[in-house]
């Protein structure tokens, strides 16, 4: 086939093959040593399940970006991550993909930036769009294993607890989780789970039960909350809300957050699917 070429150009066809065939050696070594300590504990049978199950996050920012990178460090390799909104000046202060360089980027962009330095290979859909009711089926949750709910909105999150959770019903195989209050909070000991209806405390956990109650329509499916059994406290600052839709979202009452509460809440969402993934394997093992 190359039988015809010079001699130098054969040299260095040979020289580039070989340099691509050890870039891509090293970087399978690369990828590998990046969960090196994950499998170190978890074990090999861990890490194969991981890297298959396919994870969806509604809403990326103080809670959800922080749970987005703990699953990717985790080992998560399929992962869709969906936020309308786009980095505004007061995400800084706790959001993982908010610097003073990444404000006014889409904020999936700049999440899925930060995923590919972690890892590469990860395959992340970055989907710079609202989930609301009339929109539900082109998401097509019935396709993953692990939904996460980490929504500011209260009526879109109404929708997709209804939905997750039918789904829930529907396929065992599906777990849903999310995430209730994290702001106005400062201690981060006070972050816990629960179910749904045992979240005590929680301003937004009640104003959910109150609207399921009067619309008349309940989760079809028990699922477990992240929240903080912290009393919220007043904000004592006046504030300019400045989140004031730079893109596609709209505006929302603002409260003051601290990034170590909310970090805790993302991690603690991301130790759920880790704990679900560890859980199912120990089961089938016995």
């Amino acid at each position: 086939m190359f039988s015809g070429l010079p001699q130098t150009t054969l040299k260095h066809l040979r020289q580039n093959a070989e340099g691509v065939f050890l870039y891509l050696e090293n970087m399978t070594k690369n990828v590998s040593g990046i969960f090196s300590r994950t499998e170190l504990l978890m074990g090999s049978d861990f890490m194969d399940r991981i890297g298959r199950v396919r994870v969806i996050v509604f809403g990326v920012g103080g809670v959800g970006s922080w749970c987005v990178d703990s699953l990717v460090r985790s080992g998560v390799q399929h992962i869709t991550i969906v936020d309308c909104d786009v980095v505004s000046i007061t995400n800084v202060n706790r959001q993982l993909m908010a610097t003073s360089k990444t404000v006014g980027m889409v904020k999936v962009d700049a999440l899925k930036s930060h995923l590919l330095e972690i890892n590469p290979d990860v395959n992340v859909v970055a989907l710079q769009r609202v989930y609301n009711k009339e929109n539900a089926g082109e998401f097509c949750l019935e396709s993953y294993d692990y939904i996460v709910d980490a929504i500011d909105s209260l009526k879109d999150k109404i929708s997709l607890i209804l939905h997750a959770t039918r789904l829930m019903k529907e396929n065992p195989r599906i777990k849903f989780f999310s995430s209730m209050g994290a702001a106005l909070r400062t201690n981060p000991f006070a972050v816990s789970k629960a179910e749904f209806w045992e979240v005590k405390g929680d301003p937004l956990a009640r104003m959910l039960r109150k609207r399921f109650k009067s619309m008349g329509e309940y989760p079809s499916h028990k699922f477990i909350c992240v929240y903080s059994t912290e009393l919220p406290r007043e904000n004592k600052g006046d504030a300019v809300p400045e989140d004031a839709p730079l893109g596609l979202g709209t505006q929302k009452h603002i409260n003051g957050t601290m990034s170590h509460v909310t970090i805790m809440f993302g991690t603690a969402l991301a130790g759920l699917i880790v704990n679900d993934i560890d859980n199912l394997l120990t089961s089938q093992d016995a």
